[in-house]
């Protein structure tokens, strides 16, 4: 199988913006309902990512949506898709 016929879906999370602390990067937070195995129940899991922000644009409390692409350093792994809500 050539690499031209590979269609391969990136992953797509949305979640919020925790931090805008550093240049072109945002730490988004991703929650997750996970079914406990023994007591049957949904838990709430969350998990941070650290996203690549080009244009430095999103601020703490806006809602993202992230794609997964290639390492751009060695804890981002995803990239600001777009801006699906902006915080009030």
């Amino acid at each position: 199988m050539s690499s031209t016929t590979k269609s391969a879906r990136k992953s797509t999370k949305v979640g919020v913006v925790t931090s805008s602390a550093a240049d072109k990067t945002v730490v988004v937070k991703v929650e997750n309902l996970v079914m406990h195995p023994l007591y049957q129940r949904f838990v709430r899991t969350t998990s941070k990512f650290m996203a690549h922000d080009e244009e430095n644009t999103c601020n703490v409390g806006d809602r993202v949506l992230i794609e997964e692409c290639r390492p751009i350093s060695k804890r981002k792994r995803w990239r600001i898709r777009k801006i699906v809500e902006r915080a009030r």
